[in-house]
């Protein structure tokens, strides 16, 4: 069985050493074996399984997230139904997300279109930015894709 560095198991997964390290300083992934100079050493059903963190992590998850869809897909016995409702529990975070952004992005443009953006001092976008709960206006609900609505 072929063991891989640190640095190699890092190349291979998309993880960098610095979160290799952090990963099993927080238990996500158990410690690594050492070599009698204390050099960790990687299987590649560890880069694997941090292939499989960082694809998580580009998805959004989070540290807790990503621990409870580790340990459903190390139980070869899961029901599917578990790892779906994270999964669309995940969905309403991105989709809360999204809006956010959406009223953020709308309140900018409606503060720019009355900004000048010429040589004089006064600008709507400062005034705005000065006014309390401008940052707090949210969009309309989105769909539930899990749901079916």
């Amino acid at each position: 069985m072929q063991m891989l560095n640190i640095g190699q198991a890092a190349a291979a997964s998309g993880v960098s050493a610095k979160m290799i390290r952090h990963y099993e300083a927080i238990g996500l992934i158990p410690p690594a074996r050492r070599t009698e100079a204390g050099y960790r050493l990687y299987r590649q059903s560890d880069v694997h399984t941090l292939q499989f963190i960082r694809n998580a992590r580009d998805l959004g998850f989070s540290i807790p997230q990503i621990a409870k869809l580790l340990a459903l897909w190390n139980d070869r016995e899961r029901p599917s139904a578990e790892v779906k409702r994270l999964a669309c529990d995940h969905i309403a975070e991105l989709e809360e997300k999204i809006q956010g952004l959406q009223a953020m992005k709308a309140t900018l443009e409606q503060l720019a279109s009355h900004c000048h953006g010429d040589d004089r001092p006064d600008c709507p976008i400062l005034e705005g930015l000065a006014t309390p709960g401008i940052g707090s206006r949210r969009v309309a609900e989105g769909v539930d894709v899990c749901h079916g609505s």
